[in-house]
């Protein structure tokens, strides 16, 4: 068909529906609103729409569209080829903000992970940027958030003494690993692999890491000294022990800081509270001269960071390696989740795959320029968002804003109190526990519940490594569990619903003495299909008149090899004492490899029914009136299915 045909034909289906009476005189169908994906704006569906044009002012729309491979590469190119000056203002408007959040944020969380605070501010520079341009969220800003500084913390800390030049060695060597792993997960396509970390696990560690931050920042809270490296246990008996040498101005910083940040929340949540009293208290300790009496930033680098070489050591590597393997799926869980909520109400789509050959290429960057493990922010993500930021050129001017800082104001930090910056990590670890989402685990699954406590106190007790590692294991050996022993049960015929319900749900549906009609709720393989014997078993042994068992194979997705075998060796068991075994409801991921198998030969007729109210219409079980009710639903196999089935979709147990 030549061009002006095709015009031709998207003009005749547009008159169909725009307003007015049709000239058939049916009624039009309703032309929607479309997203472009940005706050605040939509345009219709228009002829220009269908002929691959939008109409109006707005010039992005005259830009073709990003060929895939280049889009693929480079997902920045699908905001900067229609970048225009509102988005600028907006942007730019939601960088100034993060930049004031992030300044003593990033400071704090570089001290969290034991290094000098300027170390913060170059996690926020290259690293910020690289992600932006590689990045398929367009309002998640990445940077040093409080989990991967405590990760990093508890990483390190084990084979070095923070703060020296070996620590910060091994930090950057952690960084380019934690990079290396994200990156190659990345381009192999294997980010599902993160799926493995449940919910209730994460939650759990997230809530063991809080614990941890706060207790590593009571010493700078207090002003007091306690050991690096110890246990929980033992950290929470130093400080016990050392709560009696409290320096009262540490404490007294600590607290105005607690309080500013805080009160400002709750009566002016628009002012950067963190700031504020980041402010206020290294005021206080310049005007008072408090700087030898409490501990403080002192002197910081003016200027941008070095380019870092990380020393590539092997042992040094094989140490750190079962850490950054947990940084690096924690950082991305982290990241992905809130990267994913957003763009949910923007709608537009994140790549999984793409998201972690960003992060891995940020974290790379960060090894190669001062920096240490970035992560997405829920928080900052959520400010930058709700300040307008429309694209990820405000995460890009936020880092142009913290290159102008350690260039001009870097000799305002002199005078800053560890106390002050320790407030801001308490108050912003503070907000990851949700004691609300502990109960709810235990209410909706026990094994949910356990996994997230399993998790919570490993992490504290043992370790931050060890507490993911047996949450996960826990959380998938329950599955396996589940698995293998599945619901089952037996269903009867309940008249108030026409349908064949489970009897643990309707107690009053009808039996059957001659057949046994069982569902089983799970996939059958290897590991279940002995259960589904011995329920079997059980089930049968006090039925003296049974002729036919009917397996309902609703719930069954699929089936191994291991499986058919035992299915067949069951067929054959009861035929041999004259009981009948039927298979209704058989999906077409299952009747195939049952046919595949040589089922049809071995056990003519036993799939031959699509539902279980055939097969006891057709035995002759029903009565007359049973009989006459509705078929309930098409074949599980029949291609293009009713959207609305007459049988209930409620099944009971």
């Amino acid at each position: 068909m030549d061009t002006e045909k095709s015009r031709e034909v998207y003009r005749r289906w547009l008159a169909m529906t725009r307003p007015g009476p049709r000239p058939d005189g049916l009624r039009r169908p309703e032309v929607f609103d479309r997203p472009t994906g940005r706050t605040g704006r939509s345009t219709s569906w228009t002829e220009n729409d269908a002929l691959g044009m939008t109409e109006g002012t707005d010039n992005r729309a005259q830009t073709p569209k990003p060929s895939g491979a280049l889009a693929k590469a480079f997902p920045a190119y699908a905001w900067l080829r229609g970048y225009d000056r509102e988005d600028l203002s907006k942007d730019f408007t939601a960088a100034l903000i993060i930049t004031v959040m992030l300044v003593p944020q990033s400071m704090a969380y570089a001290m969290l992970a034991g290094l000098p605070p300027i170390y913060g501010l170059y996690a926020s520079i290259v690293p910020t940027i690289v992600y932006a341009l590689f990045g398929t969220s367009r309002h998640m800003p990445v940077g040093p958030p409080a989990l991967m500084a405590l990760l990093t913390l508890t990483s390190v800390s084990a084979l070095a003494r923070s703060g020296t030049e070996e620590y910060i060695g091994l930090v950057l060597l952690l960084a380019l690993t934690v990079g290396v792993v994200q990156l190659a997960i990345g381009l192999l396509g294997m980010g599902f692999i993160t799926n493995f970390i449940s919910r209730p696990v994460l939650s759990g560690f997230i809530y063991a890491s809080a614990v941890i931050i706060l207790l590593s920042q009571v010493k700078h809270l207090l002003g007091i000294s306690l050991p690096e490296g110890t246990s929980m246990p033992a950290l929470v008996a130093e400080i016990w022990r050392s709560i009696g040498e409290t320096n009262p101005i540490a404490l007294a910083l600590a607290v105005f800081g607690f309080a500013t940040i805080l009160v400002l929340a709750r009566v002016a949540p628009r002012l950067p509270g963190s700031l504020i009293a980041v402010a206020a208290s290294t005021l206080a300790v310049f005007l008072f001269a408090l700087d030898g009496r409490v501990d403080i930033v002192g002197e910081v680098p003016r200027g941008l960071p070095d380019l870092s070489l990380p020393v590539l050591d092997v042992e040094a590597i094989r140490a750190l390696l079962p850490a950054a393997l947990v940084v690096a799926f924690v950082g991305f869980i982290e990241s992905i989740s809130v990267a994913k909520a957003v763009a949910a109400r923007e709608r537009y789509k994140i790549d999984s795959n793409a998201e972690l050959r960003a992060l891995g290429l940020a974290n790379v960057a960060a090894a190669f320029s001062s920096g240490f493990p970035v992560a997405g922010s829920f928080s900052r993500t959520a400010v930058q968002y709700q300040s307008g930021g429309r694209t990820q050129a405000a995460s890009i001017m936020t880092a142009l804003m913290v290159v102008a800082t350690i260039l001009f104001l870097t000799p305002l930090f002199y005078y800053l109190p560890n106390a002050a910056l320790a407030a801001v990590i308490a108050v912003a670890v503070y907000g990851l526990l949700d004691f609300k989402e502990v109960r709810r685990a235990f209410r909706t699954r026990r094994a949910d519940g356990l996994a997230l406590l399993i998790t919570f106190a490993v992490t504290l007790l043992v370790g931050v490594e060890q507490g993911i590692i047996a949450g996960a294991a826990f959380a998938l050996l329950a599955f396996v569990r589940r698995t293998a022993y599945p619901n089952t049960t037996e269903l009867g015929y309940v008249e108030s619903e026409d349908a064949f319900l489970g009897l643990r749900s309707y107690p009053e549906a009808k039996t059957y003495p001659e057949a046994l009609i069982v569902r089983f709720d799970a996939r059958l393989y290897f590991a279940n299909i002995p259960f589904l014997e011995e329920w079997l078993i059980s089930a049968v042994a006090d039925r003296s008149r049974l002729k036919w068992i009917v397996l309902d194979c609703r719930g069954v997705n699929g089936i191994d090899l291991t499986a058919i075998e035992g299915l067949e060796n069951l067929v054959s068991k009861y035929r041999a004492t004259d009981i009948e075994v039927l298979l209704t409801h058989v999906k077409l991921q299952v009747r195939k490899p049952l046919e595949a198998a040589g089922w049809n030969e071995k056990f003519e007729g036993s799939m031959r029914y699509p539902t279980t109210r055939d097969a006891l219409r057709n035995i002759g079980l029903l009565d007359e009136r049973e009989a006459r009710a509705t078929h309930n639903g098409p074949r599980p196999d029949t291609p293009n299915p009713p959207a609305s089935p007459t049988y209930p979709q409620n099944l009971g147990d």
